[in-house]
């Protein structure tokens, strides 16, 4: 009995968006979904970089699966708001599933080709771009404004849990009975996010048409919304800058353990896991402190150390170093996002949430079709190990650059004030 008080007051005081019933029936499933969707991402890596033999190609592949975010992630802000989220996230993740089953089926029947992979890879961005914005604005009409930055920490941590379990699984799928049987259990998987997206009941959001507005209109005035205001601009586009730069592990990190390190699949999931590990750890702090609300200095002092990270792994040339060294990345991109994506949802007002929550789409994921190929021209020309520190240093500076003028423009504002005051 003590056992279980203790438990439900650990629940309470550290995971309490898990007391909403809704909340827990959509995280349960994302439990195991997840795990089948990093077994995927790992074997499509490797399964590209096995048939082309080029980083490059490989940085393509990642780009077409975000490109239609970048191309259509503005507009999906506005559907997401005028339909029920429910009914939207189980429409994308059937697609999801399917085409999960599609890939599977082209390995395991050795039919698969490059341009498939690039055409299913493109089909997945365009579900993604729609499934995206849906789950990150679900999660206030499931558990409330109060619980919601516990909500999202939940989500990383579970993300990146399945991040440790799914590399680590995936390259012993990988090893023992090829990539196909990756991307067959990734569709098996979804049927867990889908039982438990049937059994959540949400009285949901649905914002009303106004008849003089068209949708570019909406989407011009979340954009004006987002400049407006200094918090959400300075977050967007610290977001943008690591979104493009500091998130090309599935391009660099395969690069990395075939031509630096000379290891194969184990090693690559290994270094993957590691990655989770860490973003796993950051999770769990976000979530032991949301109480306390997100903090822009957080994710300022995060961007940088992420930044710093990426300069060492590039220096580095022991499995080791680079492990701790993915590990300590992961921490801190965790800590920087779960952070952000917190500060734009609390911040922005509810007519707005949806907009201003596919443009973080956007900036996090749509960027990374130019992060992937920048990435990996970078590492064709001049290895894994010039592209992790290229893509510290832009980092690093950029985001210094955006402080920079955000904390000059505050202190004009403050010298402004002085002076109308006097």
């Amino acid at each position: 009995m003590n056992m279980k008080l203790a438990s439900s007051l650990f629940i309470d005081k550290h995971f309490h968006a898990l007391t909403h019933r809704n909340y827990r029936y959509l995280w349960l499933g994302q439990c195991v979904s997840l795990i089948g969707t990093w077994m995927q991402n790992i074997g499509q890596s490797w399964l590209v970089l096995t048939i082309t033999g080029s980083p490059l190609k490989l940085g393509i592949v990642a780009a077409c699966q975000f490109l239609p975010i970048l191309l259509f992630s503005l507009f999906a802000g506005i559907i997401v708001d005028k339909f029920p989220k429910k009914n939207i996230l189980l429409v994308t993740q059937t697609v999801a599933m399917i085409l999960a089953f599609t890939l599977a089926i082209l390995v395991l029947t050795d039919t698969v080709k490059y341009s498939y992979i690039i055409v299913l890879a493109l089909l997945l961005g365009l579900n993604n771009t729609l499934d995206m914005p849906t789950r990150q604005s679900f999660n206030i009409e499931i558990v409330g404004k109060e619980d919601l930055m516990n909500a999202i920490a939940l989500n990383s941590t579970t993300f990146n849990m399945a991040r440790i379990v799914g590399p680590a699984i995936g390259a012993v799928m990988m090893a023992w009975l090829g990539a196909g049987w990756c991307f067959l259990l990734n569709g098996v998987s979804f049927l867990a996010v889908l039982y438990g997206l049937f059994h959540i009941q949400a009285a949901p959001y649905v914002r009303k048409k106004s008849s003089r507005d068209g949708m570019m209109k909406e989407i011009k005035d979340g954009i004006v919304y987002i400049t407006r205001d200094p918090l959400l601009a300075q977050t967007v586009l610290i977001v943008t800058v690591i979104g493009t730069l500091a998130f090309n592990f599935n391009v660099l990190i395969p690069v990395f353990t075939k031509s630096v390190l000379h290891m194969g699949e184990t090693t690559y999931g290994t270094l993957m896991s590691c990655l989770g590990v860490g973003s796993f750890a950051g999770a769990l702090t976000m979530s032991f402190r949301s109480k306390q609300g997100p903090m822009l200095k957080l994710s300022i002092i995060a961007s940088l150390v992420v930044a710093v990270c990426l300069v060492l792994n590039g220096l580095s040339t022991s499995v080791w170093v680079c492990g701790g060294l993915l590990a300590l990345t992961g921490f801190f991109n965790i800590i920087f996002a779960t952070n952000s994506n917190s500060s734009l949802q609390m911040h922005a007002k509810e007519e707005y949430r949806a907009r201003v929550m596919s443009v973080y789409s956007l900036v996090f994921a749509g960027s990374t079709p130019i992060g992937s190929i920048f990435a990996g021209f970078v590492a064709d020309r001049y290895g894994a190990n010039g592209a992790f520190v290229c893509c510290g240093v832009l980092t690093g500076v950029l985001c210094l650059i955006i402080i920079w003028n955000y904390r000059k423009k505050d202190a004009k504002k403050s010298l402004g004030e002085i002076g109308t005051a006097s």
